[in-house]
């Protein structure tokens, strides 16, 4: 039987913890030898603090959203023993959705590098970590040789130069054409395309307030000009409200210059969940975190029960969408939400997003599946009726589960 993610992600927390001891400044340890998988108490004391500081700098009043934390030794600790192990598992979460595995990968803004070896664990053969952090990518060093598995690093910073104004009128690129930039991508590439080109909580820390969304998705287009044919571009950001929509609106600018998105998207006009202030759309797959991130986030007041984030994974230039299973299909993009008497989930799928519901009275064998079902999963459904904001489903109506959470949605019958 294949390993898990969190099998593999189990076997790097000893890599992470000696890569961080090693680092760490300080004066010589007296005494036993440290554990090789836990903290002792005065590390978790420091390392809880730290990951208290990141937290609330990034999630809370995002004050270290696009400072160089990563150069600051004690932060870049608390990023590899907390926050590193969630990035990995995210990243095999949307990993396992892309139509192919990936064999040369280019991770961008890679930091210590969690997605590059999610993607070499995922089955990648040749990994480059592209970062502005020579510490963090140092770290990434001394984790590849600690499991001997091989990693290439190079220096990238994307703000050193906004990328240059998008022509327009007649002198402006085809749509899905990379627009003319001054990131460094091309140069990094070395006339390279790769099967994934990678971006893991990067987007969200640029140009913030700057003409933000049109200068994140040129970046992305241009990153898109580095996929090979049948590859994918994948975007990670926080699953915050404020980072999902500035995903979404990107997305939308990507759509709207001939963008083909490949998950999570069955919708292929401007996103229905940009239409209130109060909607995102973001992924949460449950977790049982190592012993060692439920120790540090006990101690820095954080719980890890499950992995949420806000993802896009887009099809290079050219590819066109792929055709939505058969059917009224969804893909559930909440959890089960209050309703007395019965059961609610919001939908979004080619037809829109709306709201699903099933009365309890009415659960039959044939559509028991929608009592529990997951954020992410993409559904078929039977005998829905328009009521309210959505749709009801009765005592007739069928519900299949065509893809779990973080599994390829398929083509329609007879394709593929």
């Amino acid at each position: 039987m294949p390993n898990t993610p969190a099998d593999d992600l189990a076997r790097w927390v000893p890599r992470l913890l000696a890569t961080w001891r090693a680092a760490r400044k300080g004066p010589p340890r007296r005494g036993p030898r440290p554990p090789p998988d836990a903290l002792l108490p005065e590390e978790l004391r420091e390392v809880g603090a730290a990951v208290a500081r990141l937290s609330r700098g990034l999630t809370r009043d995002r004050e270290l959203a696009g400072a160089r934390y990563m150069d600051e030794e004690r932060l870049l600790g608390a990023y590899l023993l907390f926050y590193w192990p969630v990035s990995y598992l995210q990243a095999r979460g949307v990993l396992s959705e892309l139509p192919r595995r990936p064999r040369t990968v280019l991770d961008l803004g890679s930091g210590p590098g969690p997605m590059a070896f999610a993607a070499l664990d995922a089955g990648a053969a040749e990994v480059t970590a592209a970062d502005r952090s020579a510490r963090a990518l140092a770290a990434a060093r001394e984790l590849s040789r600690h499991a001997g598995e091989p990693l290439a690093t190079r220096e990238w910073n994307p703000a050193r130069a906004a990328p240059a104004p998008r022509p327009h009128g007649p002198q402006a690129p085809a749509p899905g054409t990379a627009a003319p930039s001054r990131t460094g991508l091309a140069a990094l590439a070395g006339g390279r395309r790769f099967d994934l080109v990678s971006m893991g909580h990067v987007l969200n820390e640029l140009w913030k307030g700057q003409d933000e969304d049109r200068r994140r998705a040129e970046l992305l287009e241009e990153a898109l000009g580095l996929v090979a044919p049948g590859g994918s571009l994948l975007v990670i950001e926080p699953a915050l409200r404020d980072t999902s929509r500035a995903l979404l609106r990107v997305r939308d600018l990507l759509v709207e210059r001939g963008a083909a998105v490949r998950a999570p998207c069955l919708f292929r006009g401007p996103c229905p969940a940009l239409l209130r202030e109060t909607d995102w759309c973001h992924a949460e797959r449950p977790v049982d975190p190592p012993p060692l991130v439920a120790q540090i986030g006990k101690a820095a007041g954080l719980r890890k029960e499950a992995v949420k984030m806000s993802y896009l994974v887009v099809a290079p230039p050219g590819e066109a969408w792929q055709a939505p299973p058969a059917g009224r299909v969804f893909r559930i993009v909440s959890e089960p939400l209050p309703s007395k008497g019965r059961l609610r989930y919001m939908g979004c799928g080619p037809e829109g997003r709306m709201g699903l519901s099933l009365q309890e009275k009415h659960v039959r064998l044939e559509n028991r599946a929608f009592e529990r079902l997951l954020r992410g999963d993409v559904v078929e459904v039977t005998g829905a009726e328009p009521r309210g904001d959505g749709l009801a489903l009765g005592e007739a109506s069928t519900v299949k589960v065509l893809a779990p959470a973080g599994r390829p949605v398929p083509p329609p019958r007879g394709e593929g």
